[in-house]
């Protein structure tokens, strides 16, 4: 692609290194924000600024948050007994859009992925243990995606949880193996929230 700026050329390829973002979807982002008035741009840079800056993770739950403690945990109408353990905030979303769902969170940071040099240790897995060690905790739901890293998660937080009795859940297989819960729809998320079964019936036998 050619173009006759150079700072043009440089907006375009850092909008190009945006996930699903290809040249020509960011050289129509770019132009668009140049037909914008110069105070709308500004707008949009700082706030990108202070996302970056200001950002925090919840202390509890490591979602993301504007505060040390997340809106969800510091909610005293959600039923702080019940954690939902996911992959990251993307589907702390998606199942919060299901309206299904009134217990709290724990975001993991990720699966486990040797493949990709992702072991338990890059996870927010301790805390997790000690969450559920420290507190009046009823169930843990493991809602992870249907795929290989995250039946390999499955199966360390359930070997790592078993000790403490607690009843450990996971989603039912509304979603089809290989799909992540941020693409789930709705109903089907919501569904396989409200019908999880016990960690161990999911298991082939």
């Amino acid at each position: 692609m050619n173009f006759s700026s150079q700072l043009l050329e440089d907006a375009v390829n850092e909008f190009a290194k945006l996930p699903g973002v290809g040249q020509k979807t960011a050289l129509r982002l770019v132009l668009h924000l140049l037909n914008k008035e110069q105070e709308e741009v500004s707008h949009f840079g700082r706030t990108l600024i202070r996302l970056k800056e200001e950002i925090k993770h919840c202390q509890v739950c490591h979602n993301i948050s504007d505060h040390n403690i997340c809106s969800i945990c510091s909610a005293p109408k959600r039923d702080g007994e019940t954690i939902c353990v996911v992959e990251d905030t993307r589907d702390v979303m998606a199942i919060e859009n299901t309206n299904q769902y009134f217990g709290v969170y724990h975001v993991l940071g990720g699966l486990i992925s040797p493949m990709d040099g992702i072991g338990p240790s890059d996870l927010n897995i301790d805390s997790l243990v000690q969450r559920v060690s420290t507190t009046s905790v009823k169930e843990v739901i493991l809602a992870l995606s249907a795929n290989m890293e995250g039946d390999t998660t499955l199966f360390y937080l359930h070997k790592r949880l078993k000790d403490f009795q607690i009843p450990i859940t996971t989603i039912a297989r509304g979603i089809a193996f290989g799909g992540e819960l941020e693409y789930a729809d709705e109903i089907t998320l919501g569904r396989s929230i409200l019908t999880r079964v016990p960690y161990e019936n999911s298991l082939i036998k």
